[in-house]
């Protein structure tokens, strides 16, 4: 018939066909969430798990992603985007701190951000860790931006007299390091110690280093 809407381009229950896929695939991401942050990890979930636990098909699946790994990989530039969103929203009342006052700011904003939902601190710290040279790569890059950005602090630092001129690069990446593998083992259970103390232990790291500490 001209001019017939098939149900996939029309509306549906008052949704266009692209905000029927956009729900189905936030779906699909919360099961993810859930199984990978939450239930029994990246490696013991299959795509028949995800797809029970989104109430949807694997025909549906396929629509949305190519594999698990896909799905695994968005979520974990999803939650350290939020991190960085954390840290966005306090640079502008940290900016004008004093130096240690400045890096503490932003360091809890970006814990408060990457731990919030424990399901984030998981796939962040834990379940990304070892699946594939892909993963590793996107790991590593996303390091590589959160060095920039202490990296960028440090150079802001030297500028306004804070800091001593200097190379912080490999000081950042130590530091970026010593949070990846302590927020790890936290994440696992093998620091028995409350988040703050995790906290306050990397602070004091970063602010020794920059010749501020304790």
């Amino acid at each position: 018939m001209t001019g017939r809407i098939t149900p996939a381009a029309g509306r549906y229950a008052g949704k266009s066909a692209a905000e029927r896929r956009a729900g189905r695939r936030h779906r699909f991401l919360e099961a993810g969430l859930d199984l990978f942050g939450a239930g029994p990890g990246y490696r013991a979930t299959r795509i028949t798990d995800v797809c029970r636990a989104a109430g949807l098909s694997t025909r549906q699946f396929y629509e949305e992603f190519r594999t698990l790994e896909d799905l695994l990989a968005e979520l974990h530039l999803h939650v350290n985007d939020t991190a960085q969103r954390s840290v966005v929203a306090a640079w502008p009342e940290a900016r004008a701190l004093p130096l240690a006052e400045r890096h503490s700011r932003l360091f809890r904003a970006y814990t408060a951000g990457a731990t919030a939902d424990p399901r984030h601190a998981r796939i962040a710290y834990v379940e990304v860790i070892g699946v594939s040279p892909r993963l590793d790569r996107q790991r590593l890059e996303r390091r590589a931006r959160w060095i920039d950005f202490l990296c960028g602090q440090a150079d802001e630092a030297v500028k306004r007299g804070e800091l001593p001129p200097g190379d912080y690069r490999v000081a950042a990446a130590a530091f970026i390091g010593a949070v990846n593998g302590l927020m790890h083992d936290w994440s696992v259970g093998w620091v028995d110690a409350a988040l703050d103390q995790v906290v306050e232990e990397l602070l004091k790291i970063l602010l020794t280093r920059l010749g501020i500490g304790p």
